[in-house]
């Protein structure tokens, strides 16, 4: 990353900001001056953590929001823009990883709502934030992907299934944005030591099980790509599902090549 990030007087929508690669990237953003607002079902991990990026300075706000539920989606715009004015950046965070189970034996409510969060929640995202990106004449949204959209692992049908269906919302949402200044892009971090990666490491059901937890990014890390796909550089990525699983993504970002 050739310049230094800024994002004083941008404000950030993060879905998905409790903990893990969403709560990272709200602190990220804070740091580099963007006022943050962090959406996700876990009201008090919210509040505490919006506190303390406002206790190191920064401007963060807390607002509790079912990705599966449109209404719900929508009142967290409508916050976002009654609190700070504007959305510049859409983060498309939110995702479970359960049922893990081979689809035979998974448990059909589980996977529907796997897929109501991992898929439906990231057109929720979208359709109730880019009328008002359309409106202001600008803005950067990124849809959390992975390397399970292009894969097809055992045990991970809801999984791999939401996320190759989200990734080509991205592309069709970038096609359907273009002239708009509008930036759609896909993010693929690779693993992540998160809480997820913990349920997956436990569930043995596949080969990313069996990873040793040293091969997990950390969650900053996605943060830090994160930042770059919605500086200038990252534009030319738009309508892609952008890797840092490669060296060549890794350097592009500025992040450890191994």
């Amino acid at each position: 990353m050739s310049n230094a990030l800024n994002f004083t007087g941008k404000t950030a929508l993060i879905m998905g900001a409790s903990r893990g690669i969403g709560l990272a990237t709200a602190e990220l953003f804070a740091e580099l001056r963007a006022t943050v607002v962090l959406v996700g079902r876990t009201t008090d991990s919210l509040k505490k953590a919006a506190q303390k990026i406002t206790n190191q300075g920064g401007t963060a706000f807390a607002f509790h929001c079912d990705v599966s539920n449109y209404s719900s989606v929508n009142a967290a715009v409508e916050y976002c823009i009654s609190q700070t004015g504007q959305i510049d950046f859409l983060i498309n965070n939110a995702g479970v990883i359960d049922p893990l189970a081979h689809l035979i034996d998974s448990d059909p409510e589980e996977w529907a709502l796997a897929a109501d969060i991992n898929f439906k929640g990231v057109y929720y995202g979208m359709r109730a934030v880019l009328p008002h990106m359309v409106e202001a004449g600008h803005g950067v949204v990124v849809n959390m992907s992975s390397g399970a959209a292009n894969s097809a692992l055992p045990g991970w049908s809801h999984y791999c299934s939401t996320k190759a269906a989200a990734k080509k919302l991205t592309e069709v949402a970038h096609r359907e944005l273009q002239g708009t200044n509008i930036r759609v892009v896909g993010l693929s971090p690779g693993t992540v030591a998160t809480d997820m990666m913990s349920k997956i490491r436990d569930a043995k059901i596949n080969v990313v099980s069996d990873l040793e937890w040293s091969a997990h990014i950390p969650a900053e890390w996605a943060a830090k790509a994160v930042s770059f796909l919605c500086g200038p550089e990252g534009e030319e990525f738009a309508g892609t599902d952008f890797s840092i699983k490669t060296p060549e993504g890794r350097e592009r970002v500025g992040l450890p090549v191994k």
